[in-house]
């Protein structure tokens, strides 16, 4: 049955012609999982049953002619930092490991809405921070085009199941590049959006001002109608933007002839892997043959983008993480030695190493005497960076640029320095502050056989402009067609 490696609305549209049944889809997935599973380890908690009770209501809407949805019978899993009613939620933490949410996430109510499938919970760093998923309290999830490499993070346990047909789409988070790094190290599609375009209701929370909930995917397409179901205005977030949500399907093979392509200088500066670099040049020559535009353009304040973050992200998070105190819902420790002993047993015992590092920084950030030459300075840098932004957007249509300085790591290699780990992100930080959209597509592979992902920045709220561009890309390209050694020979294309 060669069902698995199919993209979304491939096998939507299976299901829908009756083809095959969405019972067996999830059937044959689970099995899949179960072999797979062990060596990726990409989920913390998996929904057979209730998959597959679904799947047969969607089996059942199908036999009688009744309407489903745009996602109907799609097994798609949940980054496990977004909520899920009656089902576990942890943020890969400790603190969170009995957490059973009381509601949906605004973009869980859509996905149900639209006839999706959950079929699980993704592993990904603690409380989302993290650029390879190696700081989850449960499992150490891998990339599947290298057991041995990381999947990237936060968002890794999504990528890597999309990138091993673990899943036929995922939801990711954002504060800082979590989808389209991970999504660049696993060889699949990834889309942060404007922020505000998706809601953050239901998402838990690591900075507030950077956070995005965003799509993994097989391909463009797919990208574009999960994008669709969840973006919309949520008068539940303060921070949603009631904006029109177009047709992003539509017009998506419009081409990209006179389109103006920047190019910022600081992006390929030193440190930027060879074959990335190479990848990129290539990918650039394409699109001039397709009638682009190659604009240099300089974006001067990138140097300050992770520096600033850091203090942004931090500050923002030690606010956000104060509620873990155990007193209303999650671990509780020690609460024989009185409240003081109980506070501080329960966040020693509850959080690790990493968001610790990142609560006490932003503590320190945020402490009198050091505010102003911390926090506030860092705010006003950030002005200065989306600046840069706007700046180039007057001149070019869209920027492109490396996702990633290199290519997916070694576990271990990097988890004894943070300042080391901490710079894999520094292409798509910036995007995070400026608020912009971006998309990280296939875009080709490293001397060893690791996918390269090629990052494309926007203007605010122009996502369908972005999934034309990179659609167009990938109409001329198969790097998005080639699978991991991981694959089952039996559900293979052709």
């Amino acid at each position: 049955m060669k069902h698995l490696e199919l993209t979304s609305l491939q096998i939507k549209e299976k299901i829908l012609s009756k083809e095959i049944q969405a019972v067996d889809v999830i059937k044959h997935l689970f099995e899949w999982i179960k072999e797979t599973e062990p060596n990726v380890q990409a989920y913390i908690t998996t929904t057979e049953e209730e998959s597959l009770r679904k799947a047969e209501e969607i089996d059942k809407k199908v036999k009688n002619n009744e309407r489903v949805g745009l996602l109907a019978g799609i097994p798609i899993a949940i980054k496990d930092n977004i909520c899920t009613k009656n089902l576990l939620t942890t943020c890969a933490s400790q603190i969170l490991k009995n957490f059973i949410p009381p509601y949906d996430a605004f973009v869980i109510n859509r996905l149900k809405e639209e006839d999706a499938i959950i079929i699980g919970k993704t592993n990904l760093d603690e409380f989302a921070m993290g650029s390879s998923t190696e700081n989850s309290s449960y499992k150490e999830t891998r990339n599947p085009w290298d057991l041995e490499r990381v999947p990237g993070g936060s968002s890794g346990g999504s990528a890597a199941a999309v990138a091993s047909n673990l899943a036929f789409m995922a939801l990711g988070s954002e504060t800082g590049g979590s989808i389209r790094q991970p999504a660049a190290m696993c060889g699949v599609v990834g889309v942060k959006p404007t922020y505000g375009r998706v809601s953050r209701y239901g998402l838990i929370a690591f900075g507030s001002s950077l956070d995005q909930i965003g799509t993994l995917t097989k391909d463009i397409k797919d990208a574009a109608v999960l994008l669709q179901v969840i973006s919309g205005h949520d008068a539940c977030d303060s921070t949603s933007a009631p904006v029109p949500v177009p047709d992003y399907l539509h017009g998506i093979d419009s081409g990209i002839n006179g389109l103006k392509i920047g190019i910022p200088k600081e992006y390929f500066a030193d440190g930027l892997n060879t074959d990335i670099q190479k990848a990129i040049k290539d990918a650039l020559g394409i699109y001039e043959k397709l009638g682009a535009e190659i604009i240099d353009i300089s974006l001067p304040h990138t140097e300050y983008a992770v520096a600033t973050y850091y203090l942004v992200a931090t500050a923002e998070a030690s606010s956000n993480l104060a509620r873990y105190d155990g007193v209303r819902y999650g671990l509780r420790a020690g609460s024989e030695g009185g409240i003081v002993s109980m506070y501080c047993r329960t966040r020693s015992e509850g959080f690790g190493n990493e968001v610790k590092r990142r609560v006490m920084l932003g503590n320190y950030a945020l402490s009198a005497g050091y505010y102003d030459a911390y926090y506030l300075k860092a705010s006003k840098v950030r002005t200065l960076i989306k600046n840069d932004f706007d700046a180039a957007f007057e001149k070019v249509d869209c920027i492109i640029c490396p996702t990633s300085p290199v290519p997916a790591f070694k576990i271990g290699e990097r988890t004894n320095n943070p300042l080391e780990m901490y710079l894999t992100d520094v292409y798509t930080i910036p995007a995070n502050l400026a608020g912009i959209p971006g998309i990280s597509i296939p875009c080709g592979f490293s001397r060893e056989g690791l996918p390269i992902g090629m990052q494309i920045l926007g203007r605010y709220f122009e996502e369908k402009r972005l999934l034309q561009i990179a659609h167009t890309f990938e109409a001329e390209t198969n790097f998005h067609l080639k699978t991991p050694p991981l694959k089952d020979p039996r559900w293979c294309r052709g």
